[in-house]
């Protein structure tokens, strides 16, 4: 018993220690998200949308909840910003090719048809990003203008 007890006692310590510590935070600018806007253009409510159930994992501005103070929570979301935004960047949009951004559009559309998109562990804790039927109609109608854009942009050969 007095092992158990020692090993707690060592463990709640390390838990302790380990609280001063954590993951770089990514906290942009809300500006970073403009060239993106510009170019793709969606009507208010995808805007909206857009901000209340992508941009924490697909952009540099993550609104972080009181939890993300809490190591080893803080890991957890830190890769799960750092996967989405290897997948869907919204703030480095201007870097793509027209064919990329088209692909990533495909995508898009592809995920949030299927409601993959937003990830169930994310609306768990953010009730704004359930997407009625509604607004996923409204997404994938945008998405879809969109990529028609980029279908009349002349790809490099």
């Amino acid at each position: 018993m007095k092992v158990v007890k020692n090993i707690l006692i060592m463990l709640l310590v390390l838990f302790g220690i380990a609280q001063f510590f954590g993951p770089d935070r990514n906290e942009g600018d809300l500006t970073s998200v403009d060239a993106f806007l510009a170019e793709t253009n969606p009507p208010e409510d995808v805007k909206l949308i857009l901000k209340e159930t992508c941009y924490d994992c697909h952009s540099d501005v993550t609104r972080y909840p009181w939890y993300n103070k809490i190591t080893p929570v803080n890991y957890w979301l830190a890769n799960h910003v750092k996967d989405g935004k290897k997948h869907f960047n919204v703030s480095n949009w201007e870097g793509n090719s027209i064919k990329r951004k088209d692909h990533k559009f495909e995508e898009l559309i592809e995920m949030v048809e299927a409601k993959e998109m937003p990830l169930e562990s994310y609306t768990w804790t953010h009730d704004e990003a359930k997407l009625t039927e509604m607004q996923i109609a409204s997404v994938i109608e945008w998405a879809k203008q969109v990529r028609f854009t980029y279908s009349l942009m002349p790809k490099p050969e």
